[in-house]
C-alpha cells in the first residue's frame, strides 16, 4: 500500500502488535473483540491497510491502553 505516512502506519501498526502480545492476546481474539476479521485485524498490525479512529479507539479499549500510547514510537 501507498500511504504519504506510510511510516507512521507501519509504526502505529508495529505498536498493536506490541501492546497486543504485551497483553497476551491474540489476533483472532483482538479481533473478535472490536468487532473486525482476523485478517483486518493481520492488515491493520502489518501496515497493509489504514485504521480508522473509531476502530483505533476500540482497540486501545479492548487492549486497555490510552490512544496517545499507540503514537509514542520508537
Amino acid at each position: 500500500m501507498s500511504y504519504r505516512h506510510y511510516d507512521e502506519i507501519k509504526s502505529l501498526g508495529l505498536n498493536i502488535a506490541f501492546y497486543r502480545k504485551k497483553k497476551g492476546v491474540s489476533q483472532l481474539k483482538l479481533a473478535e473483540l472490536v468487532n473486525i476479521s482476523r485478517t483486518h485485524m493481520s492488515r491493520i498490525e502489518t501496515a497493509d491497510c489504514a485504521v480508522s479512529l473509531d476502530l483505533l479507539f476500540d482497540i486501545c479499549s479492548a487492549l486497555e491502553i490510552e490512544p496517545k500510547t499507540l503514537f509514542d514510537f520508537k
